[in-house]
């Protein structure tokens, strides 16, 4: 079956969030492109028209009919996903990037291109779409900043001011193994709180 899902630029893809009931819950992703200066350089515009078009494609092609997709600026996109929690987004993204980094863009662009992503709820993360989209690029940020090629769920800043309490090595250490799982560090610390809450299940 043919999506139905249009691409909208990023007046339209913000008024239709703020169309939405303010009880509804809602997940917002946002999507950047790693190192995509690079291929600019590398292969000029044309080049990098065509890795937006391959995205775009892949995007509109695999989101629930749902969803709102829209560029926001550059290579930046927005994916929007209603009744959804972050968990299920966060899944359903993966496979969006695994997907997209997988294989070429196209004939242009001879190179598989990896790409990062943030994402955030409501009302977890946030209430209003103001405060959604500012904690969905803190997770974007994060994704960066922890090597790309990734998704990072938004964490509150009370729980990141923890990880001062855990050593150097041990932060580098799951760093390298989010790297060979291509993992999130979040996904792997959710698997080991949950083996804990088993472990001392007794106890609770």
């Amino acid at each position: 079956m043919t999506s139905t899902l249009k691409l909208l630029n990023r007046a339209d893809f913000e008024q239709a969030l703020a169309n939405l009931p303010e009880e509804q819950t809602l997940s917002l992703a946002l999507t950047d492109l790693d190192r995509f200066a690079e291929i600019n350089e590398d292969y000029g515009r044309e080049g990098g028209d065509e890795v937006l078009r391959s995205l775009e494609k892949v995007l509109i092609g695999s989101l629930p009919q749902d969803a709102y997709v829209g560029r926001i600026g550059g290579d930046e996109y927005a994916v929007a996903l209603p009744d959804t929690p972050a968990e299920n987004a966060l899944i359903l993204l993966e496979e969006i990037r695994s997907h997209f980094a997988s294989r070429e863009p196209g004939p242009k662009v001879p190179r598989k291109v990896n790409m990062s992503v943030g994402i955030a709820s409501r009302p977890t993360h946030a209430k209003t779409i103001s405060e959604l989209m500012r904690a969905a690029f803190d997770a974007l940020y994060r994704a960066k900043t922890e090597g790309r090629r990734r998704i990072a769920i938004h964490v509150e800043s009370k729980m990141t001011l923890k990880s001062n309490y855990y050593p150097k090595a041990s932060l580098e250490r799951l760093s390298k193994l989010s790297t060979a799982l291509n993992r999130t560090e979040a996904s792997l610390l959710r698997e080991a709180l949950d083996e804990l809450f088993i472990k001392y299940g007794d106890a609770l």
